[in-house]
């Protein structure tokens, strides 16, 4: 089990946006599994275990402290924001495909940083599927959600993403 602690760092820090509620997080993930091992099916996926663990003490324990979530407007949001964007402006960026268009634009911390402004229930798909490599399936376990919200949450998390990641390359042309 320990072999995963670093990944469940990472995934406690994006959740909770404050080292000190990760490490608290982890460590209460870490003690909630010890006091269940018992129940833990030996030849399954330690790594989800692990994960659906921490991922229910965040919503049962840390959500409830912080704010009400954000309310956003899903009318305005299109789909491919980012793609379309930068394929408008194909032509004047001398020839570059919006993909390497991007990536000379982007900086590592802009997309920390829309990751980190995403709602909770957004954000939590998006850091277990895009940064933790998590099955949809996986993911509608760990979360208790069918899997179709899970999708629509990636959907609308990556949009609102590319939405940030369009206002950074505005705000900071190069």
């Amino acid at each position: 089990m320990l072999p995963h602690i670093d990944a469940l760092y990472r995934t406690a820090l994006g959740m909770t946006r404050n080292p000190q509620d990760a490490d608290d997080l982890v460590q209460d993930t870490y003690l909630r599994a010890f006091q269940y091992f018992h129940q833990f099916e030996g030849g399954t996926n330690a790594r989800a275990w692990l994960f659906r663990i921490l991922t229910n003490l965040f919503i049962n324990n840390y959500r409830k402290r912080t704010r009400e979530p954000e309310r956003v407007s899903y009318d305005e949001m299109e789909d491919f924001f980012l793609y379309n964007r930068l394929a408008d402006a194909h032509s004047s960026d001398g020839g570059l495909t919006p993909e390497t268009a991007i990536m000379q634009k982007v900086e590592v911390e802009a997309i920390q940083d829309a990751i980190d402004k995403l709602p909770d229930e957004y954000r939590e798909a998006v850091i277990l599927s895009d940064m933790n490599e998590f099955s949809y399936q996986d993911i509608s376990e760990m979360l208790e959600i069918p899997i179709g919200t899970v999708r629509s949450r990636l959907s609308r998390g990556r949009k609102l993403i590319q939405k940030s990641l369009w206002a950074f390359t505005q705000d900071n042309p190069r």
